[in-house]
């Protein structure tokens, strides 16, 4: 088994792509023990009343525990993460500017995981705070797809 602590990822290793792409979210560091994130906010990211749409907090909490399980889980042995839990609570409100977000493990276990994820703004104020629970998978190629397949 590879050591956790060693299981090092570049940013470019996991790029964003998809939803994450589509938001604007950088990899800044990411690695099985913690992963930072950088959202510049633009105003695709608002809701009518020009603040932060809810959805992104929880969008970022989950990317940014994902990320860390997958590469957690990867030092281990192979397999893959789904998240079956994302509870986030939105603290602050946020219009412009550029948040970090910073995921570390609370729990890592064989079959489940549950990761810590903060968002705090330029001036290091605690925006959004979540948790999520992660299932350990050996793989994830079939999540998704029809049963007829």
């Amino acid at each position: 088994m590879a050591d956790p602590e060693t299981a090092d990822l570049t940013p470019d290793a996991v790029p964003a792509t998809g939803f994450d792409h589509t938001l604007g979210i950088e990899h800044i560091s990411v690695t099985g023990d913690e992963v930072v994130l950088r959202l510049p906010i633009e105003v695709h990211l608002l809701q009518p009343y020009g603040i932060v749409h809810g959805g992104v907090w929880a969008t970022a909490v989950e990317s940014a525990a994902s990320i860390g399980a997958g590469a957690w889980l990867r030092s281990q042995h192979e397999g893959s993460v789904v998240g079956v839990s994302n509870h986030t609570d939105f603290l602050r409100a946020v219009r412009d500017g550029v948040v970090t977000v910073r995921a570390t493990p609370i729990h890592r276990g064989r079959l489940q995981q549950l990761w810590l994820v903060e968002v705090r703004d330029e001036d290091e104020r605690l925006v959004a705070r979540g948790q999520v629970r992660l299932q350990n998978l050996e793989a994830a190629d079939r999540l998704g797809r029809s049963s007829s397949r």
